[in-house]
């Protein structure tokens, strides 16, 4: 029997760059751990404080001898909806941007979950601060329903 021996040549350089890709491996898979476990225990986590007293909450705006109702639910921590009671045909026609400004402050203060960093932009301008005027009416009385 004849046997052929291998000869291996292991280069230095070739082991320095091979442990080097296995230790970045390692600190990579440790990274992503960390970044998707769950963060803290139950005591580091702060009690959820109440905000509202759950209910529907409205106020009023008075536009050309109509009024419109603006009706907010919520419940102990959110804001679940915002719309618009009594908004008649008249009032749609002069007044065009009322349901889309109202619809893009919704969006923002479903976000949030407050009225504040509210934006709104300069061609309804006055229309949305009318809206959040009486949006922040009938938060205010969901939160004095507290005390």
């Amino acid at each position: 029997m004849s046997s052929k021996t291998k000869i291996v040549v292991i280069q230095l350089k070739e082991l320095i760059y091979t442990f080097l890709f296995v230790l970045l491996g390692i600190l990579l898979v440790l990274l992503l751990i960390f970044m998707f476990l769950p963060k803290g225990s139950k005591d580091n986590q702060a009690a959820p404080t109440m905000n509202y007293v759950a209910g529907v909450y409205s106020s009023s705006l008075v536009i050309n001898d109509n009024t419109i109702d603006v009706e907010v639910v919520v419940d102990e921590d959110h804001i679940n909806s915002i719309c618009l009671i009594n908004l008649s045909e008249a009032v749609t026609t002069m007044y065009p941007l009322m349901q889309p400004a109202l619809d893009d402050l919704t969006k923002q203060i479903y976000a949030n979950q407050s009225l504040e960093g509210v934006t709104y932009s300069e061609d309804n301008k006055y229309t949305s601060m009318v809206l959040l005027d009486a949006i922040a009416e009938a938060l205010d009385k969901a939160a004095l329903s507290i005390e």
